[in-house]
């Protein structure tokens, strides 16, 4: 939602971004500042160059989104965390000039850590401050917008909802305009109906409306547009509200093309900055793992080559990213490597089972050569797991929406498993219910989501029934 349609106050709204814009910046200068006179460092020319720099920086990346909408009702930890990763990546690209110009040397350790580790503390104070200051500023409830909705159903009602209990976006909803009556919407009695269609144009010029939500069903796009003739002879902002609740949306979001405006109903959650976020996490965390357990995956693949016949790596066709098929690799389990077109899933005492695969599939450590996979920008850490190309030909003609959770890179664990859907699928409803687990990750996906799916799946490793 814009800050046009929420305030009526232009100039505190450019104030309040000037100060977002500067303070930051400004805070993080003066921490420098206090950090060198701690540990009695002179001011001089280089430091009077990163001082530049991070002004510079800050200005463009501690800011919080322009949305004024959105800050309004932003919760704290979400605030909070937007801020450190703001002074990460800060941190980051002066690490990188430093490391380019071969300047960083030049710098005294104990005040470059000293300075960074106490920085994010005051930024995340400043950025609290700034918060609560828009909102006392901008949020005035005896200047709220007036505000109608034509057409009564569940996505006006939604709406209603959420602009009552969010005072911060200075609305009062008046009520509804419809042209059923009260027994035939079938709406409970703090809905307020006043009058039918035909009478929201008069209602508008004799009340002073300001903003009218238009939430009729796309099918009735020409009743749409008699509206728009009949508001025309008003100052009130009108809003079209697409009935979206019919459709499975998928990180649904607003945009334009060259000025023409679009609804995305189905995509990635990996656009832009987060796409980046997600990628630098992978490949960071991935190399890491693979140098810190390079003794664990040799050992583990000299057992497995000394303990039966064949390869130690397994590579199997799974689809990727957009449903392009790649080979994931994993330690061989079995005393056969299926890769055609008719795959039996691995099952409870399977037979097909070596001695050492048992213990390794048990504890996931079979998996840990997707690490490679990871950091070959072939999968995440976190995702939908990938299955068999015999099996995703299977089941995409059964279950509706499988494909979709081929927007996003498979991972080596993901939501269905920490909820207890990992090993063989025995029916068509288990399946119906991880591809649920992994369309509800698309739709939800944070950072924060991933931790938490990390953490769980090494807390769980020795305790899954279904892990065989």
């Amino acid at each position: 939602m814009t800050e046009q349609i929420v305030h009526r106050k232009p100039f505190l709204i450019a104030l309040v971004t000037l100060l977002q814009v500067i303070v930051p910046p400004l805070v993080a200068v003066a921490s420098l500042v206090i950090t060198m006179a701690f540990c009695h460092v002179p001011f001089d020319r280089k430091y009077g160059v990163l001082a530049s720099l991070v002004m510079t920086l800050g200005a463009l990346l501690l800011q919080p989104p322009k949305n004024l909408g959105s800050q309004m009702i932003v919760g704290r930890v979400s605030l909070v965390f937007s801020t450190l990763l703001r002074w990460a990546i800060l941190v980051t690209i002066l690490l990188m000039i430093g490391y380019a110009t071969k300047f960083s040397e030049d710098f005294s350790r104990r005040v470059t850590l000293i300075w960074t580790l106490f920085t994010p503390a005051v930024l995340t104070a400043t950025a609290l401050g700034l918060h609560l200051l828009m909102k006392r500023v901008l949020y005035d409830p005896l200047s709220a917008r007036k505000v109608v909705l034509a057409g009564c159903n569940e996505t006006s009602q939604s709406l209603a909802h959420r602009l009552g209990t969010t005072p911060e976006l200075g609305m009062s909803v008046a009520g509804f305009f419809d042209d059923r009556g009260r027994d035939r919407l079938g709406v409970a009695e703090d809905i307020v109906l006043l009058g039918r269609l035909s009478e929201l144009a008069t209602y508008v010029r004799a009340n002073s409306v300001d903003v009218i939500f238009i939430a009729l069903p796309i099918r009735h796009i020409v009743r749409v547009l008699d509206l728009l003739d009949d508001l025309r002879d008003t100052t009130a902002s009108i809003y079209y509200v697409p009935d979206l609740f019919m459709f499975d949306l998928i990180q649904a979001r607003t945009g334009e093309i060259s000025g023409i405006p679009v609804v995305a109903m189905c995509e990635t959650p990996f656009y832009g900055y987060r796409g980046v976020i997600k990628r630098v996490f992978d490949f960071g965390v991935s190399l890491l793992a693979l140098i810190v357990l390079s003794p664990v995956l040799l050992a583990i693949a000299a057992t497995v080559k000394f303990s039966s016949p064949g390869p130690v790596i397994f590579k199997q066709r799974r689809y990727g990213l957009d449903g392009q098929q790649i080979s994931v690799y994993k330690f061989r389990t079995m005393t056969v490597t299926e890769d055609g077109n008719d795959i039996r899933q691995a099952s409870k005492d399977d037979q097909r089972f070596t001695p050492v695969g048992a213990i390794l599939r048990r504890t996931s450590m079979d998996e840990l050569p997707q690490l490679v996979n990871v950091l070959y920008g072939q999968m995440s850490l976190v995702g939908p797991r990938p299955h068999a190309v015999a099996h995703n030909e299977q089941y995409r003609k059964l279950i509706k929406g499988y494909m979709v959770r081929h927007k996003v890179l498979p991972g080596i664990t993901g939501l269905a498993q920490v909820n207890g859907l990992r090993g063989e699928t025995k029916t068509i409803e288990q399946m119906e219910a991880r591809v649920r687990y992994d369309l509800e990750y698309l739709r939800s996906w944070s950072i924060m989501l991933d931790f938490k799916i990390i953490l769980k799946t090494a807390l769980g490793i020795f305790k899954d029934s279904n892990a065989y």
